[in-house]
C-alpha cells in the first residue's frame, strides 16, 4: 500500500510502498477513506511530540472494513469505521470510573507483542504506528478498541473529522468544561479544533461566544458556526480586548493551539471563578510561566482537556447524529481535499496558518 513515511524529523514525508500485515487477534484491517491533518501530526514532524521515525502519522480517519482478526465480533467486513487514538483497556481504574480517553495503556498496551511480525514495515523493517491508526496511508492495522462503527449515511470525509479535531474541540466545551447556558466563551485559534470548540459552546448554549485568531478568514467562518463576537489577536492585545468587551472575562477560555503566549493568555481573559481549558498541545518539555496568586486569590481553574473527555464509542456517533440533524457544521470546516501525494504541501499550509481543516480523500 502507499503511505507517507516519516523517515527523519523536520523533513518532508516520503510517499512509499509499505507492507501491511493480516489481523491478528483482536485486530482489524480497515480501507482508509479519508484522513484529517492534524496540528499534532506536524507536532511529531518538528520533534515537539516524541516519536522516532521511521513512522507512518495520521490520526483523524475514516474508513470502511474490509477483514478481521480472531475474536474480533464488533466489526464485520463493510462496516463504516472511525479511528480514535484513545483505545481504552476496559479494566484499569480509569476506564471502570468513567474516564477511558486517559486509559494509561492507549499507547503501550495495543501494539503486537515484541517479536511477532510488526503491523508495518518496508524491506522487514519495521515502521511504527502513530497513535494504534497511521492514516496517511491507503490501510490501517489497529486495535478493535481503537475504533467505533457507524451509520452508514454518514460522508466519510465528514466523519474523519470527527475522529479526533471536531472530538477534542466539541468535548472539551461539552464534557470537560460542561458549559451551561448563558454563559460567556473565548476560544482562542480557529482552526479545525477552536471552530470545534466554537460550536461545542454553541451548542452548550453558551450566550456569548469570542472566537480570537489573526486570520480574518477564520473569525468569518467561525462566525458561520456559531461566534457571536470575533477578536484579531493582530490587532492589539487580545486579552484587553476580552476584557474591555465583556467588562471583566470570560467563564471559559480555551486554548486551542498549543502555544506558550496563548496559555497565558487563557488565563488572563477568564474572569474570577472562571476557568481555562488547555486544549492544545503544547511542545513535551515546554514551560509556561502563570501568576499563581492570580489563580489563588481569584479563584481560576485550570483544566486540562485530553481529546475531549471522550467515552469514543457513545460521543462519535452521536456527533454523527449531531451532523446529520444539522446541529453541528463540518463542510464549512474542510478548506481543501487532497491526496496523499499531497500531504507535505498541506503542511506548508497549516504552518501559515490559512486553513481551517484539511483532508485527504482516499480514491478507491
Amino acid at each position: 500500500m502507499k503511505a507517507a513515511v516519516l523517515r527523519e524529523l523536520n523533513a518532508p514525508l516520503v510517499i512509499e510502498d509499505v507492507t501491511i500485515e493480516k489481523p491478528q487477534a483482536g485486530e482489524v484491517l480497515v480501507r482508509t477513506a479519508a484522513s484529517g491533518i492534524c496540528h499534532s501530526d506536524l507536532h511529531v514532524i518538528e520533534g515537539g511530540i516524541p516519536l522516532p521515525p521511521p513512522c507512518v502519522l495520521g490520526h483523524e480517519p475514516a474508513g470502511v472494513v474490509e477483514e478481521v482478526g480472531e475474536g474480533v465480533t464488533g466489526f464485520a467486513p463493510g462496516d463504516h469505521v472511525i479511528g480514535c487514538l484513545s483505545a481504552w483497556c476496559g479494566v484499569c481504574e480509569l476506564c471502570v470510573s468513567g474516564k477511558p480517553y486517559l486509559c494509561p495503556g492507549a499507547f503501550t498496551e495495543f501494539g503486537r507483542p515484541i517479536g511477532t511480525t510488526p503491523r508495518l514495515s518496508t524491506n522487514g523493517d519495521p515502521i511504527l504506528q502513530f497513535a494504534n491508526l497511521s492514516s496517511f496511508a491507503e490501510q490501517m492495522l489497529c486495535p478493535e478498541r481503537s475504533l467505533v462503527k457507524i451509520r452508514p449515511d454518514m460522508p466519510l470525509d465528514r466523519a474523519a473529522l470527527i475522529g479526533c479535531g471536531v472530538t477534542t474541540g466539541l468535548g472539551a466545551a461539552l464534557h470537560t468544561a460542561r458549559v451551561e447556558p448563558g454563559s460567556s466563551c473565548a476560544v482562542i485559534a480557529c482552526g479545525g479544533v477552536g471552530l470545534a470548540a466554537v460550536q461545542g459552546c454553541r451548542i452548550g448554549g453558551a450566550g456569548r461566544i469570542i472566537a480570537i485568531d489573526n486570520q480574518p478568514k477564520k473569525l468569518e467562518l467561525a462566525q458561520q458556526l456559531g461566534a457571536t463576537h470575533v477578536i484579531n489577536a493582530a490587532d492589539g492585545d487580545p486579552v484587553a480586548q476580552v476584557m474591555e468587551l465583556t467588562g471583566g472575562g470570560v467563564d471559559y477560555a480555551f486554548e486551542c493551539i498549543g502555544l506558550a503566549v496563548t496559555t497565558q493568555q487563557a488565563v488572563g481573559m477568564i474572569k474570577r471563578g472562571g476557568a481555562a481549558v488547555f486544549v492544545g498541545v503544547v511542545p513535551v518539555g515546554q514551560m509556561v510561566e502563570f501568576h499563581v496568586a492570580d489563580i489563588t486569590l481569584s479563584e481560576k481553574r485550570i483544566l486540562g482537556s485530553l481529546m475531549g473527555s471522550n467515552r469514543f464509542r457513545v460521543d462519535m456517533p452521536r456527533y454523527v447524529d449531531f451532523y446529520l440533524d444539522g446541529r453541528l457544521k463540518l463542510d464549512e470546516m474542510i478548506s481543501a481535499r487532497i491526496g496523499l501525494e499531497d500531504v507535505n504541501d498541506a503542511f506548508d499550509r497549516m504552518r501559515q496558518g490559512e486553513m481551517a481543516r484539511q483532508v485527504i480523500h482516499f480514491e478507491h
